[in-house]
């Protein structure tokens, strides 16, 4: 049976609320002031450059580049699969029978996916990217806890929404009663020499790490999304290949064929997962123009191979083992 999108929204994606601009599918709330008027102007160049990118790949291709369903929501350009599929120039269509993959794509913590059409298909199985699941599965595949008991700990500890994509966490002190809807995980201390903090931005296609995006921010707003400055980095530079084996395992276990990790290193070496995003934006803004040229070239290519890998093996497509070790 053919499958349809959802009919498309009629309202808008943004609402303007008490001084905010809302985002309606989330809930989340954005404060108007500098630093957002500035991402704002970042992504509107971006939108051009991807438009022209789009263009060019889709008259290269001729009508014959590789096409994708996305179910229940079409991803909007800012959306990192999206700007991935339009700069490969794979197509992305109405109906499932028309497309080579589907891909479940559902802005929403917790989701029902509905069942997966016949053929290949990614994320249907990463329903809930919580920050209490993440920290059970991490926990499960890695053998160390991420999450911590706060009426027990003694001394700081990380507070956060269980919401996805909300920014709102902050050190609190332990013991503390938990307030409803928060995870509670220990703090990780990712300062460098410089007392700035280190995330890793880690993006995951078929299960596997492509790329790293070290995200570089003062202490006192680690939680935001600002950053003072981003970099591009090979999986490889990055991680071990013990912890690349152990990313992968973590992505099978959460379902999670396409989307974005926040790791962190510890000083002491070790490295947690912390987020889980099946329907990340990108690039991160703060990349320079270099940077986000070649991430989404690389993340085209790894999307279209993974099209190409599930069309020829039957489930999911495997880890792109050839994909990270060229990366590296």
């Amino acid at each position: 049976m053919t499958k349809r999108n959802s009919p498309p929204a009629r309202r808008a994606d943004f609402e303007w609320i008490d001084g905010r601009i809302g985002i309606r599918k989330t809930g989340i709330q954005l404060e108007v002031n500098g630093p957002l008027v500035a991402e704002v102007g970042q992504w509107l160049l971006y939108f051009a450059l991807l438009a022209v990118v789009a263009l060019a790949a889709r008259l290269r291709r001729r009508g014959r580049a590789p096409a994708i369903w996305f179910t229940p929501d079409r991803p909007r350009p800012w959306y990192l699969v999206r700007g991935a599929a339009l700069w490969a120039g794979i197509r992305t269509v109405d109906q499932s029978d028309q497309a080579d993959a589907a891909c479940y794509f559902d802005d929403t913590t917790v989701g029902a996916p509905p069942p997966p059409p016949t053929g290949p298909a990614f994320n249907f199985t990463c329903a809930d990217v919580s920050k209490s699941h993440v920290a059970g599965v991490f926990e499960q595949v890695f053998g160390y806890p991420l999450a911590v008991d706060p009426r027990r700990h003694v001394g700081p500890l990380v507070q956060k929404p269980e919401k996805n994509g909300v920014h709102g966490g902050r050190i609190v002190q332990g013991p503390l009663e938990p307030l409803a809807g928060h995870a509670y995980q220990r703090l990780i201390d990712t300062t460098d020499d410089q007392n700035r903090c280190r995330d890793l931005r880690t993006v995951c296609v078929a299960g596997a790490p492509v790329l790293v995006w070290m995200k570089i921010k003062p202490p006192a707003t680690r939680f935001s999304i600002n950053n003072l400055k981003a970099v591009l980095l090979a999986p490889g530079a990055v991680y071990s290949a013990d912890e690349l084996a152990l990313i992968g395992a973590f992505t099978a276990r959460m379902g999670l064929d396409w989307g974005g990790l926040d790791v962190l290193r510890d000083r002491d070496g070790r490295v947690y997962v912390v987020d889980v995003n099946k329907t990340d934006l990108g690039p991160v803004v703060a990349l320079s123009w270099p940077d986000k040229v070649r991430s989404m070239a690389r993340l085209g290519r790894a999307l279209e191979r993974m099209i190409a890998d599930a069309a020829r093996r039957p489930g999911l497509a495997p880890p792109l083992a050839a994909e990270v070790r060229d990366a590296a």
